[in-house]
Order: structure tokens, then sequence, then C-alpha cells
């Protein structure tokens, strides 16, 4: 977290969650965003949310980064149990769930309280995702993530598998076991495992689309085309637009799902 000044005023609101949410947080008002980037390993997140983290900064915005296991008390558990391979499909989902509750009541609801842009690198949908493709039931994941806040924009980097398995070996000798489903046995061949994998999971993105608001991006582009649609849209939304005007940004926003949270409950 930066030591920089809150983003522009904005008035303070109740905080919206997917489901029960966190009750002794129930009267927590909050004054900044969350702005969430999705995207398959090798997708281009990170890079991206590097330059609009360093962009917001520059407009004079307190920006805090965060994403999937990086709490100090759960992370290196997670990657003790992958790295072993000991662990059912639900408690590594009950990790990750932890991991995330732990974030979210340390770091992002305090940061959003702040006033602070919370830029997240992944979050629930990635995991919901995989518990899907792995044959975990819908209704138990949305039940499991119900203390999740929700999101002000979500984006998803939409890459073809083909292009990310390039992508992947350009960073790395070797496909990761997990994101190349290998646990499932989809095939014998690693490289044919992983295409299958990823198409199965980005249709998991494509089925959520509607529901959690979506915004997807083509991400087979240079890093140049995508971060300027990607910050465009941001800039549009966080410089003095209210969150009633997304729509007319090509947004899906929180205020224009208002049936999410009784649609989740049904599921």
């Amino acid at each position: 977290m930066r030591n920089l000044r809150q983003s522009r005023p904005t008035s303070d609101r109740q905080i919206e969650y997917y489901g029960k949410g966190l009750p002794y947080l129930d009267e927590t008002r909050i004054k900044g965003r969350l702005i969430v980037i999705e995207g398959p390993d090798a997708s281009g997140r990170s890079t991206q949310i590097i330059r609009i983290t360093s962009k917001l900064e520059a407009d004079g915005h307190a920006v805090l980064n965060t994403g999937l296991r990086r709490s100090e008390l759960i992370s290196q558990g997670i990657l003790e149990a992958k790295r072993n391979f000991v662990l059912g499909k639900r408690t590594i989902s009950l990790f990750y769930a932890a991991d995330f509750a732990d974030q979210l009541e340390n770091k992002i609801i305090p940061a959003l309280r702040s006033g602070y842009i919370v830029l997240a690198d992944r979050y629930i949908y990635t995991l919901m995702a995989r518990d899907a493709v792995r044959g975990i039931s819908i209704r138990w994941s949305h039940n499991l993530f119900g203390f999740s806040i929700k999101p002000d924009l979500v984006f998803y980097l939409d890459v073809d598998p083909k292009e990310l398995v390039h992508r992947v070996f350009q960073k790395k000798a070797s496909l990761d076991y997990y994101e190349s489903g290998a646990d499932l046995g989809l095939s014998d061949n690693m490289f044919e495992s992983f295409l299958i994998y990823q198409r199965l999971v980005a249709r998991e993105f494509r089925k959520m689309q509607k529901r959690y608001g979506l915004v997807f991006i083509n991400g087979n582009r240079s890093i140049e085309e995508i971060g300027t649609e990607l910050q465009k849209k941001i800039d549009d939304f966080v410089n003095f637009r209210s969150l009633d005007d997304t729509n007319e940004l090509g947004l899906i926003g929180r205020k224009t799902l208002p049936g999410r949270k009784q649609e989740l409950n049904q599921t």
C-alpha cells in the first residue's frame, strides 16, 4: 500500500456482499473502489495491473494491490498442500477461501474504508471456475464465497488457449500441473491437457459473465492495445463518473445487476 493521499472524494456507502457477508462488519461504510482483473496464467493480468497502478497513482489516487494466495497466514499452507498433492478438491477450495477472507478483513476492507482503489489480480471468479471444472457444485462454491464484496468493475482477459500456451513457454520451461488440469486426467499429453483445461475454465467464465457483470477484454492483442482499452474504461469510471453511468461506458457495474444477490441465493 503506497503512502499516497486517498482517491478523489466520493460519498461513503454500505458494503454490498454476494451473500450474508461478514456480519460483524455489517455497519462498515466504504469510500474506495474495488476493481478486479481476471484471466488465466500468462494472460498479462499482472503486467496490466502494474501499468494501471502507475497511472492511477500518477493521477493522485491511493492504490492497494491484492490477489489470490497473498495472505500471510494461509498462502504458504496452500503452496505446501498443492506441492504435496495431499488434499482433496474441496479442502483446497477451503484453503483459498480462508486466504481470501483474511485479506478481505485485514487489507481490502480497511483500504476501501480509507478511500483507496483496490486492484485485485484475480478474485473469487477464478476459484469458482476452477471448482466447477473439477466437478464441485456451483451452489457449494457460491455459498462458500458469499462473504465476498461485490466489486465495482470486473475485467476478464480472454486469451485463446493456443496463444496462451506459447506465452507460458516464453515465461517458463514447463506447464503447471494444476493450470494444465493434470489432476483431472484430461489427457496423457500435458500439452493437450492444458488446452482442454483452459477451454473448460474459459467456458465457466462465459457462464458467469452476465450474472457477475464480467467485462470481457480481447487478450490476444499486444500489451499496449490491451492496456489502452483497460485504462480508458477505468479512467472513465473513476474520474468524475458515478456508478449509474457505467452502462454508457460499456461496463456492467454493481448497481446495474440488482438481482444478483437474490439470484445467487437461489442457485
